[in-house]
């Protein structure tokens, strides 16, 4: 679960919810500084562990909720000898969390922070300790590659980077990239499509955008940009083109396509590709099926978020072949 779908959650009425913030880490830990969980009457969502320490912090969201003052948690699991978190955990590393009440200014502003995100803008949620609470305060974040913890981290003042979904777009795709959006879904992304022809977008995707147009208009209509993931997976070699050429001009971070090696060499004669394409998609996992090319696909678009670069190795392979998918060969 991202932060996005974390803010998206937050009601505008007082729904008892309360905010877990991981700010300090020594030694291993299964999530990062700046990592975040909502707690709420329906359930959790997001993580800070494996699962060992949310039942112990469920157990004091109630009490902060009922004081509308932040609580901080430490656990520390460096000792050795101390089973009772150490063997649970296997983590072995000493954390820090805050535990803060939503409601009031900080709900206000998670709210605000929600519409800006959702506008496609990042911000930075600021705390800073006052009379045993928090002052909080909003600010633009412009050119947030990632959701992270921004500057120092301290129980006196500390600051988490809110920034929207990535988006991925889907050029022409056909019942067999149902499970691409799907998983893409579940791993944080939201899903658009565009087709030229009206009956494909018909399909029961999990798609947040569906746009009909001509290949050529369709970067222009849904305004993609330098966040932007797209993948092209019409199998129409001369409207794969038409897109191609026009969607390099808005530069997205991610250009992937679907098809066998000698497919792709006559869809990109004579065009410059771009560092960020990827040709055929997907890690080499060796999979076969939708399911698990849908796999290679997402797991490849996660390295390319996570990395915020390029430059990372595909697998242990860094052979010229190394791109192609199983039952991708010469059509």
């Amino acid at each position: 679960m991202s932060v996005y779908d974390i803010v998206s959650h937050i009601k505008r009425d007082e729904t008892p919810a309360v905010l877990a913030t991981l700010i300090g880490v020594e030694g291993h830990s299964y999530r990062k500084a700046g990592a975040v969980m909502l707690f709420h009457e329906e359930g959790t969502i997001g993580s800070l562990s494996p699962g060992c320490l949310e039942s112990d912090l469920q157990l004091r969201t109630g009490e902060v909720w009922k004081s509308g003052m932040p609580e901080t948690v430490e656990y520390d699991m460096l000792s050795q000898d101390d089973f009772s978190w150490g063997e649970a955990v296997g983590c072995g590393g000493k954390i820090k969390v805050v535990l803060e009440p939503v409601k009031g200014e900080l709900r206000n502003l998670l709210l605000e922070a929600h519409n800006l995100m959702t506008s496609g803008q990042s911000v930075i949620l600021r705390r800073s300790r006052a009379d045993g609470s928090y002052a909080y305060s909003v600010e633009s974040a412009a050119g947030a590659q990632e959701t992270r913890a921004v500057g120092g981290w301290s129980e006196a003042s500390f600051a988490t980077l809110l920034v929207p979904k990535p988006r991925l777009v889907l050029f022409g795709p056909g019942h067999d990239a149902r499970p691409i959006a799907d998983l893409a879904v579940r791993a944080g992304f939201r899903v658009a499509i565009t087709d030229w022809r009206e009956g494909s977008l018909r399909h029961d995707f999990a798609a947040a955008e569906r746009v009909i147009c001509s290949p050529g208009e369709a970067a222009d209509r849904l305004h993609i940009g330098s966040r932007d993931y797209v993948l092209i997976c019409s199998h129409q070699l001369q409207r794969d083109r038409i897109f191609l050429e026009n969607i390099i001009k808005h530069k997205p971070c991610y250009i992937g396509i679907i098809g066998s090696k000698a497919r792709i060499g006559m869809l990109l004669d004579g065009l410059d590709a771009p560092e960020t394409l990827y040709a055929p998609v997907g890690l080499p996992i060796g999979g076969e099926g939708p399911e698990e090319i849908a796999v290679s696909i997402i797991a490849e678009m996660i390295q390319v978020r996570r990395s915020g670069s390029r430059k990372q190795p595909k697998g242990a392979d860094n052979d010229e072949s190394c791109r192609n998918l199983s039952g991708g060969g010469a059509e």
